[in-house]
């Protein structure tokens, strides 16, 4: 008897081996047909070509924003993979046209200019004016008084820079003398400038209200991002006169035209189309899994961008990522354990609205997640992955990163279990509702100073070899969560103390989405 308790034992020891065995061979298997799409039949390319240069930005209300929607379905129809537009809203529809900006007086020159977003269009000849900055004054009485000085010209909003250089320049080039004093510049500046416009007694939506009743002709700002040739070119227009961001560099000269009393005149040129309210979508495809069909991966970025540029590191390349992802996998993976999703989502710049209402209004779906991989803010490879605060994180991203090549993982430094990042972009809606969803930090490119936001945000700043890099790690991260024998365990950390009130933190919270909006 005891002779056949052995046999049994080992039998099952063996088949237990020739299982690990035989899951370790496929998932080689797998891992490695992955490796080779990416490298030997990456389309990566082609989708960023497509959706930044023929399709453009990505506007939220925009016709470009609508063809990205219904491009994204088609594509995904190619690869046989099921896809749809869900609405989830609407929003104001407006369209850009041309803008127009020259300087004709003293001298003639066109500018490097836009009109912000939902900004109204100018008569078809343009509108030729000077231009006026917002004075230094004691309150509120005294710039009422000046407010007259503004009908029937452009009204300068901005602070003048004192210098057009970034900061690592200063930081490489300039004696610790030049630096220091630039620094003190630039903080006095600062200073002076908030003074001048608090001293209007207004906030900022209040004092454009009231140059607007005062008959001014448009709205001149230049908001730089600290980088050469770069402003971020992505506020609402708020008022019925159109609004222009100038770059720094033209807006400098315009500014020291004005103050040197040289009387400077702009002719301003508008052809933007107000559409009315406009329905707004998310993208959703899907690869229905076969043993767990109501347990889900998501594939997460957002597809909107802000218009400055072609919203390619925010977020092109999170999308052509996910949507390259999904690709792969229903080529080498064409029946998940689990249903993979794919959401691209619509207005996360308005405040993740599209991830948001996906979360409020698929309850069984956020029940079943168990794992969703989010890429946003850059090019870069991705270099940080943190828990969420998920207790039991490590476990299963231990098991899902050893499948991993050892060359995409060698720079990607981890967090177990983490906190909560908060609200900054879309799996975030998410986490606040309990689902494991995970950010891909990328490396930085200089993001913050040249691509977010901002006109400089186009294809040409894609680094595709780190893009393909992120495809190998999401595409091998989902199928391993796919694959897993484990459903996520939820459990979260209790939240630390705020050493500011010594209550303790609460989790964030899912907050219902701003479904009809417009500025």
């Amino acid at each position: 008897m005891l002779k056949v308790r052995y046999l049994i034992l080992s039998l099952f020891l063996i088949a237990s081996f020739n299982l690990a065995v035989a899951q370790s061979t496929d998932t080689d298997s797998v891992v490695e047909q992955i490796v080779n799409q990416v490298e030997e039949n990456s389309h990566l390319e082609e989708l960023a070509h497509h959706l930044l240069d023929v399709i453009g930005p990505r506007l939220v209300g925009t016709p470009q924003q609508q063809h990205a929607h219904d491009w994204a379905v088609e594509k995904f129809a190619e690869w046989g993979i099921e896809a749809r537009n869900e609405q989830y809203g609407e929003w104001r529809g407006w369209e850009r046209g041309i803008t127009h900006v020259d300087m004709v007086y003293p001298r003639v020159v066109s500018l490097e200019a836009m009109q912000l977003a939902w900004s109204p269009s100018t008569p078809a000849e343009g509108v030729t004016a000077g231009l006026v900055i917002i004075p230094e004054v004691e309150d509120r009485s005294e710039f009422e008084d000046w407010l007259p000085n503004v009908e029937g010209k452009f009204v300068m909003i901005s602070m003048h820079q004192p210098t057009g250089r970034p900061g690592y320049n200063w930081d490489e080039w300039a004696t610790e003398e030049s630096k220091e004093a630039m620094q003190q510049t630039i903080a006095e500046n600062t200073r002076n400038w908030r003074s001048r416009m608090q001293n209007t007694g207004l906030n900022t939506r209040s004092y454009i209200e009231a140059l607007e009743e005062a008959g001014a002709a448009g709205i001149v700002i230049s908001n730089w991002s600290q980088g050469f040739g770069t402003n971020r070119i992505f506020g609402a227009n708020t008022s019925e006169i159109p609004t222009i961001d100038v770059l720094l560099e033209d807006y400098g000269m315009l500014y020291r035209l004005v103050e040197n009393g040289h009387e400077p005149e702009i002719r301003v040129r508008t052809e933007s189309e107000d559409l009315g309210m406009v329905p707004t979508f998310n993208t959703i495809a899907e690869i229905p899994g076969t043993e767990k069909p109501d347990e889900y991966i998501i594939l997460s970025a957002h597809y909107d961008s802000w218009d400055g540029g072609t919203g390619a590191t925010d977020n092109g390349t999170g999308s052509i990522t996910m949507m390259e992802v999904a690709r792969i996998l229903s080529e080498v993976y064409p029946n998940p354990k689990r249903t993979i999703l794919v959401g691209l989502w619509g207005g996360e710049e308005q405040g993740l609205n599209g991830s948001r209402a996906f979360v409020e209004d698929n309850p069984e779906i956020v029940d079943g997640v168990q794992a969703l991989f989010n890429q946003d803010n850059g090019t870069g490879r991705v270099v940080s992955i943190q828990g969420e605060g998920f207790i039991h994180s490590y476990e299963y991203f231990t098991r899902w990163l050893s499948a991993v090549p050892s060359g995409v993982t060698d720079h990607i430094e981890t967090n177990f279990p983490g906190m909560p990042s908060g609200g900054g972009t879309d799996h975030a809606s998410f986490v606040a509702a309990g689902a494991p969803a995970f950010m891909m930090r990328s490396l930085s490119w200089d993001y913050w100073n040249y691509t977010w936001h901002t006109n400089r945000d186009t294809y040409d700043k894609i680094v595709f070899d780190d893009v393909k890099n992120n495809v190998k790690l999401i595409a091998t991260l989902a199928y391993m969560a796919s694959e897993d024998p484990e459903t996520f365990d939820r459990e979260r950390r209790v939240m630390p103390i705020d050493p500011r009130t010594g209550e303790q933190r609460e989790w964030p919270q899912q907050r219902s989405p701003n479904r009809s909006g417009g500025n």
